[in-house]
C-alpha cells in the first residue's frame, strides 16, 4: 500500500511539472508569435523590438540569478506559484499595452514582469524535473522539455489562428494569462514539499537560506559548470533566436506575412517537440555526446538553409531542421549538471543561468545587429555558435562514480 501511495505521489508530481513546463512554453510562444502584430500596432522598428527583448532579457537574468535566493526563502512550491502569477500578469499587460492603450512603456513593464517570472520559474522547474529524472533512473528530462515545446506548439498555433482571424493581441493575451493561472493553482497542489528545494515541512517553518545560498554559489567555482555552459550557449541561442526572430524573418525578410511567420514558428516547435518526445531513449542508447553532435549538424544546416532558401517550402524545411537540431541541447545540459545528486540543485541553477542568459539576452542583441546588416545575415551568428556547441559537447559525458560527491 505504501509503495502504491509513493508511486501515486510520484506520478502526480511528474504530471504537475509537465503542466508547468507546458504553461511556460505557451506563454513564450504567445509573445513570440505575435511580435509582427505588436510591431505594427505600436509602429516600431527592429531596434525598438530589440529594446523590448533586451528589457525582458535583463528582467529574466535577474530572475535567474535570484532564483536560488527566492527558492531558499519561499521553497520551490510557493515560489513557482508566485512566479506563474507574475508572468500571467505580465502577459496580460503586454496585450493591454499593445492594442488597448497603445503604450510602449506599458508593454515594457509587462515584459519585465513576464521575463522575471519566467526566468526564475525556469530554474525552479528544471530543478524539480532533474530530481524526478534521478528518481526515475533514466533519461526523461528531454520529455519535460518536450512539454515546454508542446506549449510552444499550442501557443504558436493559437497565435497563428488569432493572427489569421485578425484577433488583436489584448484578448488573445488575456485568455492565455487566465489559462496559465488555472494551471498554476492545480499543478502546485500536486508538487510535494522537498528538503532539497527548502519547501517548509511544517507551516511557518523558515528554511536556512544562507546555507542554501552558500551551496548554490559553490557551483560557480567548478570548471565543469563553465564547460557545460559552452555546450548550452549555442543551443540556447538557437532556440531563443528562433522563438523571437523566426516568425519576423519569414514575415518580412522572406515576404510571406504574419500568418505564414507564425506557421513557420509552429513547424519549428513541432520539430523540436517530436525530438524531445523520443530523445530520452535515443540518448540512453547512443549517449549524450553523440546525440548532441548529430543535432548540432542538423541545427547548423537548418539555420543556413532558412537564411538562403529561395522558396517558402525550403524555408519551412530549414525551420524544421533548425528545430530538430536545437531540441536537446538545453535538457541534456541540465541532465549533465544533475549527474551528481548531492549538488544537483546548485549545479542546475548555475547551468541554467548560463543557458538562459544566451536564450534571453541573445535575441535582443541579434535585433540590434540586424538593424545594421539585416535579420537573415544576423542569423549566421547562430549557425557559428551552434557549431561551437557541437564541438564542445564532450563536456556532457556522464560523471563516473569516482567523480561524484561521496554520500555521507
Amino acid at each position: 500500500m505504501d509503495a502504491e501511495l509513493i508511486r501515486s505521489q510520484y506520478v502526480r508530481w511528474r504530471n504537475a511539472i509537465f503542466a508547468i513546463f507546458l504553461a511556460s512554453g505557451v506563454s513564450i510562444a504567445t509573445w513570440a508569435a505575435r511580435v509582427p502584430d505588436i510591431k505594427v500596432a505600436l509602429d516600431i522598428d527592429n531596434a525598438q523590438i530589440g529594446l523590448l527583448l533586451l528589457g525582458m532579457g535583463i528582467a529574466s537574468i535577474l530572475g535567474i540569478s535570484t532564483s536560488p535566493a527566492v527558492m531558499a526563502r519561499t521553497g520551490a512550491r510557493r515560489g513557482m506559484l508566485g512566479l506563474l502569477i507574475m508572468l500571467s500578469v505580465g502577459i496580460a499587460l503586454v496585450g493591454l499595452g499593445t492594442t488597448v492603450l497603445g503604450s510602449f512603456p506599458v508593454v515594457i513593464v509587462g515584459l519585465a514582469l513576464f521575463g522575471f517570472g519566467n526566468g526564475c520559474l525556469d530554474v525552479m522547474m528544471n530543478v524539480e524535473a532533474t530530481a524526478i529524472e534521478q528518481h526515475a533512473g533514466k533519461t526523461i528530462l528531454p520529455l519535460f522539455h518536450a512539454f515546454f515545446s508542446f506549449g510552444t506548439v499550442i501557443g504558436a498555433g493559437v497565435a497563428w489562428a488569432a493572427a489569421s482571424l485578425h484577433v488583436t493581441v489584448a484578448p488573445h493575451a488575456g485568455l492565455v494569462a487566465a489559462l496559465i493561472l488555472i494551471t498554476a493553482f492545480v499543478s502546485i497542489a500536486n508538487v510535494p514539499n522537498r528538503e532539497e528545494t527548502l519547501d517548509p515541512a511544517e507551516p511557518g517553518e523558515k528554511p536556512h537560506w544562507r546555507e542554501r545560498m552558500h551551496v548554490a554559489l559553490s557551483a560557480w567555482r567548478e570548471p565543469r559548470t563553465y564547460v557545460l555552459g559552452v555546450v548550452m550557449l549555442g543551443m540556447a541561442f538557437a532556440e531563443g533566436g528562433a522563438n523571437d526572430w523566426l516568425a519576423l524573418g519569414v514575415s518580412e525578410d522572406h515576404g510571406a506575412g504574419p500568418g505564414t511567420g507564425a506557421a513557420a514558428l509552429t513547424v519549428f516547435s513541432v520539430a523540436m517537440t517530436t525530438v524531445r518526445v523520443f530523445g530520452g531513449p535515443l540518448v540512453d542508447r547512443f549517449g549524450r555526446v553523440a546525440v548532441l553532435r548529430v543535432l548540432a549538424v542538423s541545427a547548423t544546416a537548418g539555420i543556413v538553409l532558412f537564411i538562403l532558401a529561395p522558396t517558402l517550402p525550403l524555408v519551412f524545411v530549414g525551420a524544421a531542421l533548425w528545430g530538430i537540431g536545437a531540441s536537446l541541447g538545453f535538457p541534456l545540459g541540465m541532465s549533465a549538471a544533475a549527474d551528481d545528486p548531492a549538488k544537483a540543485a546548485a549545479r542546475v541553477s548555475a547551468a541554467a543561468t548560463i543557458g538562459y542568459a544566451a536564450f534571453l539576452c541573445g535575441p535582443p542583441i541579434l535585433g540590434l545587429i540586424s538593424e545594421q546588416i539585416g535579420l537573415l545575415n544576423t542569423l549566421y551568428i547562430l549557425a557559428v555558435l551552434v557549431a561551437a556547441s557541437g564541438l564542445a559537447s564532450g563536456a556532457a559525458r556522464p560523471l563516473t562514480d569516482a567523480e561524484k560527491t561521496p554520500v555521507r
